[in-house]
């Protein structure tokens, strides 16, 4: 058994690209389609337990299925094999940028990278927009997410949990409608106690060690972790300042090269943070301080999303019954939407000009572009990334490379390479 979990889940890990839709697309063939592994019914239930966590649903969809077929060692391999192949891309790919990141033909490829990235945000938009948007109090909650982010600069966890009170409170009622199931929730205690423990002993060597960078790396991406809920995309603007403003880790060109990278290795957006890590280690301590900050930032942020699926899919029938929770989640969802629009305007800013100036006006605390230093070739090649994206469907394997080289193509002939 445990060989075919090893084939089947390292199938799927070689083969998840193209985002979170395209990957619980490929386990569904695989696991329901093909082997039968998981009912319709089981898939649906787990499908919506995993989109109401913090982390990546679909690598958490994987280590679902894997403990249903395998238990705790099953979901490990499951889980597991959904990262490790895009984990060692990055690996490659951050050890790649750091040495030549800096180079003008490198720097040409990523322009095409970078307009690209913000047609992807602007497409996670409209799909998250469409399914959370359903009631009128979701729509609000996105515009003062918005708001609330972009011209008050408020803290995304508290963005995050004024959602959550403002969906709990809107429930008349928290009576279950199934049944808990016997010894579960003590079971689910254990989980969380020896998983919190595996998650924090790093963070506690480190303390010893007296690393501040190290230290720095591990608070940061564990808070991370525990605030991602609506994918990636919802906290890149939070990790991008905290990263670029308060650590001063990278700058960000830097972070939205990270991106665009991100977007075109297999598994989840979310290893990202990886590369993150890796890139302020090489500035820190050199390639060794690297590998050890990948590492690290690579355990903080996905040993979480063991956890809850070991300690939650016992339970996932009776959290489904919780009207008030499942309420929070779904206000958490809705102002993902206001999340998600407020980067994907950040990032267009910073593509799309040169130069952008600070406001400060009472509560005010935003950014205007300024117009003369529009860079008419980035715009160029986002109309053509949305032509290929939005318009004619293009995967976005294809859309990458193409407007990278577009980008190559245009700045030789413009001479500014």
């Amino acid at each position: 058994m445990t060989r075919e979990l090893v084939r089947v889940f390292g199938r799927i890990g070689l083969l998840s690209f193209g985002g979170p839709a395209a990957q619980i697309a490929l386990i569904h063939d695989e696991l329901v389609e093909k082997r039968s592994w998981l009912t319709e019914a089981q898939f649906l239930r787990a499908l919506s337990f995993c989109m109401l966590l913090p982390g990546p649903e679909a690598m958490q969809l994987a280590t679902y299925a894997g403990w249903k077929k395998g238990g705790i060692l099953g979901g490990l391999i499951g889980g597991g094999l959904f990262i490790l192949p895009g984990a060692l891309v990055i690996t490659l790919l951050a050890l790649t940028y750091g040495a030549d990141g800096n180079l003008p033909v490198v720097q040409a490829l990523f322009l095409g990278v970078k307009a690209t990235v913000v047609i992807i945000v602007i497409a996670a938009l409209l799909k998250i927009a469409k399914r959370a948007l359903t009631k009128p109090l979701h729509k609000w909650l996105a515009v003062a997410a918005f708001v609330a982010l972009f011209f008050l600069a408020l803290p995304f966890p508290l963005v995050v949990l004024a959602a959550a009170l403002i969906g709990a409170m809107g429930q008349i009622t928290d009576e279950a409608t199934f049944p808990l199931p016997s010894g579960s929730l003590r079971k689910s205690a254990l989980i969380l106690c020896i998983g919190g423990i595996l998650w924090a002993a790093p963070i506690a060597a480190i303390a010893f060690s007296d690393n501040a960078f190290l230290m720095d790396v591990a608070l940061f991406f564990s808070t991370l972790a525990v605030v991602t809920f609506g994918g990636a995309y919802a906290v890149l603007a939070y990790m991008t300042q905290e990263v670029v403003v308060t650590f001063g880790w990278l700058s960000t060109a830097q972070m939205m090269d990270a991106l665009g990278l991100a977007e075109t290795t297999p598994g989840p957006l979310i290893l990202v943070t990886q590369f993150v890590g890796m890139i302020a280690g090489l500035a820190e301590g050199g390639i060794a301080m690297a590998l050890v900050a990948g590492a690290l930032t690579l355990w903080v942020t996905f040993v979480p999303c063991f956890i809850w699926i070991f300690a939650g899919a016992p339970l996932i029938d009776w959290l489904e019954g919780r009207p008030r929770l499942r309420g929070a989640l779904t206000a958490i969802t809705a102002a993902v939407v206001g999340v998600i629009a407020n980067l994907s305007l950040w990032f267009a800013l910073h593509v799309f000009f040169g130069a952008v100036d600070p406001i400060n006006w009472g509560p005010v605390q935003s950014v205007v572009p300024q117009l003369s230093t529009l860079q008419p070739l980035a715009a160029l090649l986002a109309l053509i990334a949305a032509i290929m994206l939005l318009w004619r469907q293009w995967s976005l394997t294809m859309v990458l490379p193409v407007c990278a080289a577009l980008s190559l193509l245009f700045s030789g002939m413009a001479g500014l390479i």
